[in-house]
């Protein structure tokens, strides 16, 4: 009969313990991220709207804490939504909004709706954004027809918009940009700030799925020009539509100066569904947690 000495006890049980800790730290991990996917996934699932509005699809967007709720119906190309961003500032004083672009990626060339409170009542205005200059008090026409048009402050001191939109037929996938301001000076919103996540407000929408909040694609030339960076474009007329933008490193935004509207451009052909699928790593995290334990675990055999 062997006996083994005090010391290769206590290496035993020291070596018991840290197996049972590893395990015990991997069950913790494994139960704890799909909670954390969850909460970090499904914040845009929480919203509620009054009676009466309800949409299929929601994304909680990259940046400004905005979300974007939507049903689309491809057979009559009609869109139905609901955009929900916290302006920065006093609550009421502010301006959300939210738009398609239909000839490149960034501000200019938008359809944009945009809501804020005028005299004491929230209103929507549409405007095509064609340069850098101030809004007018009155909408102005955008390429798509717009109906339905409403806004209203959640609990939360959100500003939602709601409106629907008539697209062109086939339209899947589009470029989107959204933004938030804190001004409305005599009826009309002032710029915004210009700080990197307004900058980076922008991205690729598939409409017919759960949805991108992917950087939108550069578009090809023919779009935008980088004169857009200098705030002083002065666009009168409206620019012809270009072609779909290509996937591809985001383009440089806007880099000041108001924006001024035009009448609206022709819609160009969406980009392609497949450069806005949505990447989801989530999933993988348990099978990395796994692999992780497991060569702890042997690293202590």
């Amino acid at each position: 009969l062997y006996l083994a000495p005090p010391e290769d006890m206590a290496s035993a049980t020291t070596m018991h313990h840290r197996r049972r800790s590893i395990i015990q730290l991997a069950f913790l991990l494994l139960v704890a991220s799909p909670a954390a996917m969850l909460a970090a996934g499904g914040a845009c699932e929480s919203e509620e709207f009054p009676a009466g509005r309800s949409y299929a699809t929601c994304a909680d967007l990259p940046t400004l804490g905005a979300s974007l709720h939507w049903t689309y119906d491809a057979a009559a190309s009609s869109l139905s939504l609901a955009f929900a961003a916290k302006p920065p500032g006093t609550s009421g004083a502010g301006w959300v909004a939210w738009g398609i672009n239909p000839t490149g990626d960034g501000m200019k060339g938008a359809q944009t709706l945009v809501a804020f409170k005028s005299s004491g009542a929230y209103v929507v205005n549409t405007y095509n954004l064609t340069g850098y200059r101030p809004l007018s008090a009155a909408s102005t026409p955008i390429a798509f027809e717009a109906t339905d048009l409403a806004a209203d402050e959640g609990a939360d001191g959100k500003v939602r918009l709601y409106g629907t939109l008539q697209l062109p037929k086939g339209m899947e996938a589009v470029n989107h940009i959204w933004q938030v301001g804190s001004t409305v000076a005599n009826g009309v919103p002032a710029k915004h700030a210009f700080a990197q996540e307004n900058l980076d407000s922008k991205g690729s929408l598939v409409l017919t799925g759960a949805g991108a909040t992917d950087a939108a694609p550069a578009p090809v030339a023919g779009g935008p020009s980088a004169e857009e960076a200098t705030g002083n474009l002065e666009t009168e007329t409206a620019p012809e539509a270009a072609p779909a933008p290509l996937a591809g490193a985001p383009s440089t935004e806007e880099a000041g100066g108001d924006l001024e509207t035009g009448t609206a451009p022709s819609p160009a052909p969406a980009p392609s569904s497949g450069s806005a699928a949505i990447i989801t790593t989530y999933a993988s995290a348990p099978v990395f947690i796994l692999i992780l334990v497991f060569a702890g675990f042997f690293a202590t055999v």
